[in-house]
């Protein structure tokens, strides 16, 4: 209460009314607000911003990803800039929901369009990605082990030539 802040800060009522009245003006336009109830002040978040403070302190725990999402989102990881059909050759499925979940989910993004007929779309990780597995650059990406395949993880660029 304002008295109670009196008594703490050995100032008078009408002292800590007017210094309350002086802040709630500096914080004008600002994130946080001094609120009043009768007696009470509070320092609070401004509702206009309280999303960003909610947001801040209840972060959103990332969904999981399924494991079609993983293996596509690895064979961009390492294999970047890739096309589609480069994925689905790799996998061996279609990829085409798989990479707008990814897209969604701003882990890849279109990075380029292959310069051959029809203009497939180049696909690589985004900034998001890096920040979630923690690398500050894709180079940072562990080596992929020789021994594994990926399910045949071939060169399938320079198959078709």
């Amino acid at each position: 209460t304002v008295s109670e802040a009196g008594e703490l800060l050995g100032r008078t009522t009408r002292a800590v009314e007017d210094a309350a009245e002086a802040l709630a003006v500096q914080l004008r336009g600002r994130g946080v607000m001094l609120q009043r109830h009768g007696h009470d002040l509070q320092l609070v978040t401004r509702p206009e911003v309280a999303w960003a403070v909610q947001r801040a302190l209840n972060p959103e725990r990332p969904a999981r990803l399924s494991r079609a999402a993983m293996e596509t989102l690895a064979i961009i990881a390492y294999r970047q800039p890739v096309t589609r059909a480069v994925i689905e050759a790799i996998r061996g499925v279609n990829c085409e929901a798989v990479l707008e979940h990814l897209e969604q989910r701003n882990l890849i993004a279109e990075v380029a369009r292959q310069e051959t007929p029809g203009r497939p779309r180049l696909f690589g990780t985004t900034l998001r990605f890096l920040q979630i597995v923690g690398l500050e650059t894709i180079a940072q990406l562990p080596p992929m082990p020789e021994d594994l395949e990926l399910g045949g993880l071939v060169d399938v660029e320079s198959e078709k030539a």
